[in-house]
């Protein structure tokens, strides 16, 4: 571990110390202007070398006192909100009681009531292109001239947030949304924006108010709105936002009431921000029209997904043998019944509420289309629509794929199925979901290719995340955060319950998988699989993120979320770190 960050350090003064004065210096500028306008209690990081347009166009003195207010403001709900998610855990492990619909808000259930209309422009959402990092500047653009109609733009599940991602991300929307990013169409014309915030569990590092660092999800939601909210409504174009990883209605009555305060507060008509919401965890799943009614107002439905789902049943109940989640590969599909029952009561909630239910993300890339490749090409083009339709018979209004170039045969694959814009008529009155079929947990069993692919997923997520890198491609698929979750879950899973092996009868074991983690770091496998690593530098990344990976899946806790997990880890922190970068003697300069 010491080695790898040494060998961090190792760039020359030379070529750091020119940039370390400058980028002081804009920092410099802005706490000055802050302590003119008597903001003493807010300090925000210093650039790194290649922000700065991005540092003076994002953190004006005037935006970062709207962020203080804002983080003042709802700082020490989310503080309350986490603390509930916690004490709700330990009550279902204390007590072994499984979740059901709440009784004392079945009056919201069972009332006639509608969210507030789907503005013009989200009329038709039927194919969104997903896990859009817009840190990465090519594939942002590419997105932006597809003809998909909306873009995740994801600061969440494929994005790693450090602080040059941020500024680049941030700086990007911005450039999009006031049209001086070039080669794009204006915004009006250009796919609908879906912009995602980190979730609640995420920290930001690079801003202190009142001695604290702020909540992630408010720096970003607080920066977009800021400085874009405005503009997006003028066009037609937002401000729209997917929410993740919410767990509970009372969740998303806190996100409420932050869109309400930052409406008032940027002199906005009210509802103008709306929100579709990421049903991501089991408990969420018992709330969804509470969920809708707490967004009322801003609310533009549900949408549903299989991984980040799937390992909250493990981050919930992954104490019980019973919870027991089998290889997910061969044994875990939106065809097995507690995954099918969570889609079917998506739509039903969502179109008898008067808003769109939109499907998981498609994660398969097509291959170089050439004469070699084409059956290969058009096999993975059929195996993805075949999914995609089952999900449009379920009654999804929409749903995503990464590949751009799925989005026109998806486009082609709603206009053959439906010639509606969205699917609201499908009511779904026939579906009838217990607690029990929530909660039923599919057969099968543990296999040794499964136990190997979850370990290399989720070794090279987080090697991904000590490039700064917040999504990968493996094995023609692109993997981020929502797949090396379950990946981690399971592996924590089958060792604490000493899971067989259905290949060979052998047990799940410590030792098992560090024998296998050893063969993921070998040349063998990461020469094939991950091209990039070649220094003795990326080999002792990877290393390290092996060595990480080996301890997040051997805690006795359960540790909520690997992104937590990593974005709080002294080595991924130090890996990001502008000192990082820097010689000792230019650390000096800079200090």
């Amino acid at each position: 571990m010491e080695s790898f960050l040494n060998t961090q350090r190792k760039m020359s003064a030379a070529e750091i110390q020119p940039k370390s004065c400058s980028l002081k210096g804009e920092s410099f500028y802005l706490h000055q202007e802050l302590r003119k306008m008597g903001i003493s209690n807010t300090e925000v990081a210093d650039p790194l070398v290649n922000c700065e347009e991005a540092y003076r166009t994002l953190l004006t003195p005037k935006a970062v006192q709207f962020l203080s207010e804002l983080v003042q403001e709802f700082d020490q709900k989310v503080t309350q909100v986490l603390q509930a998610r916690e004490w709700r855990k330990l009550e279902l492990k204390q007590s072994d009681t499984l979740p059901d619909f709440d009784p004392s808000t079945a009056h919201i259930r069972q009332s006639s009531w509608t969210v507030s209309p789907v503005p013009r422009r989200l009329q038709c959402r039927h194919v969104d292109l997903g896990d859009v990092s817009p840190s990465n500047t090519s594939h942002f653009v590419a997105a932006l001239k597809s003809s998909a109609q909306g873009i995740q733009t994801d600061f969440d599940d494929g994005h790693c947030p450090t602080w040059t991602n941020q500024l680049q991300g941030l700086h990007n929307v911005y450039r999009a949304v006031h049209n001086t990013l070039p080669g794009v169409p204006n915004i009006q014309d250009a796919p609908v924006l879906m912009l995602r915030p980190r979730a609640w569990n995420m920290v930001e590092h690079n801003l202190m108010v009142n001695g604290k660092e702020v909540p992630g999800p408010l720096f970003d939601f607080g920066l977009l709105m800021f400085h874009n909210a405005s503009i997006l409504l003028e066009t037609e174009s937002g401000p729209f936002f997917y929410l993740s990883k919410l767990e509970s209605s009372k969740e998303a009555a806190l996100w409420d009431a932050v869109f309400s305060w930052t409406e008032k507060k940027l002199k906005l008509p009210h509802g103008c921000v709306k929100a579709c919401v990421l049903i991501e965890n089991v408990l969420a799943s018992f709330e969804m029209h509470e969920i809708l009614y707490a967004l009322k107002d801003h609310s533009l439905g549900l949408n549903c997904g299989i991984w980040d789902y799937s390992a909250s049943f493990i981050n919930k109940f992954g104490h019980r043998r019973d919870f027991l989640l089998p290889d997910r590969n061969k044994y875990v599909s939106m065809d097995r019944h507690f995954l099918k029952s969570y889609m079917d009561l998506v739509v039903q909630t969502c179109h008898q509420r008067g808003c769109h239910a939109t499907g998981g993300m498609a994660a398969l890339l097509l291959p170089q289309m050439s004469t070699e490749n084409y059956s290969k090409y058009q096999e993975i083009q059929d195996k993805v629509l075949r999914a995609k339709q089952k999900e449009i018979e379920a009654g999804v209004d929409g749903f995503m794929v990464y590949d751009v170039r799925l989005v026109q045969p998806s486009q082609q694959l709603w206009k053959r199925l439906t010639s509606s814009e969205n699917q609201y008529s499908k009511l779904r009155s026939e579906v009838k979901v217990t607690n029990k079929d929530l909660l039923l947990m599919p057969s099968g069993g543990v296999t040794h290719d499964g136990l190997r692919h979850n370990i290399a997923v989720g070794i090279l997520f987080i090697e991904a995340w000590l490039r700064g890198v917040g999504h990968y491609y493996f094995k023609g698929a692109v993997e981020d955060s929502a797949t090396a979750e379950i990946s981690r879950s399971q592996i924590w899973q089958w060792i604490r319950f000493g899971a067989v092996l259905e290949d060979n009868g052998k047990q799940v074991t410590m030792a098992m998988v560090k024998s296998l983690i050893l063969e993921t770091v070998q040349e063998r496998f990461w020469s094939k699989e991950t091209r990039h690593i070649v220094t003795d530098k990326d080999r002792q990344r990877l290393l390290s993120a092996a060595q990480m990976f080996q301890e997040i899946i051997s805690k006795l806790d359960f540790p909520e979320f690997i992104t937590t997990y990593l974005n709080l880890d002294h080595t991924f922190l130090k890996s990001q770190s502008a000192f990082s970068f820097l010689s000792m003697s230019a650390v000096e300069s800079h200090l």
